[in-house]
């Protein structure tokens, strides 16, 4: 299987969420896939406990079965509305008209990838639950980049969660012992090109601004920003800005 030319920059940033370009009737090699996990398994864990797990699900009765735990929960999500769409009303117009195709069309990808983590985070402290989320996200990433580059589309969803349980009876997943995190539909697409798109606000709220302007009391400046010492002369701490 050959890889696209992509420098590391341009994979990372045309790796897209998609849908309505994955190619239903292309199947995935089964080697194509293992090298996607392979690569997706080199991805940093806590205390490195690679307590990750990977099903994938090609049978066509539990994609259907996946499938229809997904739209129940699409419908749910679909009917709610999101408030964070004004101002964004064309924009998200498209990306709702696509999450609807995908949850019309879900069954017929031909690949269901279902990262999951050895043990539950229900009821635990904040910390702890980011402990275990920091250890299986890095390795569902990996496994994205990794298809990208491989001529597949992917796209993170975790709407059928609100039914884990079912679905892990589907799939003979022991649900107390294994949490679910996302289901990744996995195909080749129709055309290979990615999109580099700016993102909101750009770097605003990522770059600090110059000294002095700040009204927020910023315990740790940025020495690579012009205007931010790293470290005060006095007694060698990070300063306020």
């Amino acid at each position: 299987m050959t890889t696209l030319m992509l420098s590391p920059d341009e994979l990372l940033t045309t790796t897209r969420a998609v849908r309505k370009r994955l190619d239903l009737a292309r199947p995935v090699e089964r080697e194509v896939l293992e090298q996607c996990l392979r690569i997706a398994q080199q991805a940093p864990t806590g205390s490195n406990s690679q307590t990750w797990q990977f099903v994938v699900v090609t049978d066509a009765q539990k994609r259907v079965a996946l499938a229809e735990i997904y739209r129940r929960s699409w419908d749910i999500y679909a009917g709610a509305g999101d408030a964070r769409t004004v101002g964004r009303a064309t924009a998200q117009s498209r990306v709702a008209d696509s999450a609807q195709y995908l949850a019309d069309h879900l069954h017929e990808v031909p690949v269901h990838v279902i990262p999951c983590i050895r043990g539950r985070t229900d009821g635990l402290p904040a910390g702890d639950q980011a402990g275990v989320w920091g250890s299986i996200l890095p390795a569902a990433w990996s496994f994205m980049l990794a298809a990208r580059a491989r001529g597949l589309g992917t796209v993170w969803t975790t709407l059928h969660l609100r039914y884990e349980q079912e679905a892990a009876d589907v799939l003979g997943i022991p649900y107390a012992k294994i949490m679910q995190t996302a289901l990744i539909p996995v195909a080749y697409t129709q055309g290979t090109d990615g999109t580099d798109r700016p993102r909101r606000d750009g770097a605003r709220g990522i770059v600090p601004p110059a000294r002095g302007s700040c009204r927020h009391r910023c315990l740790y400046p940025c020495a690579g920003v012009q205007g931010y010492p790293a470290l005060s002369a006095k007694n060698r701490r990070p300063v306020l800005c």
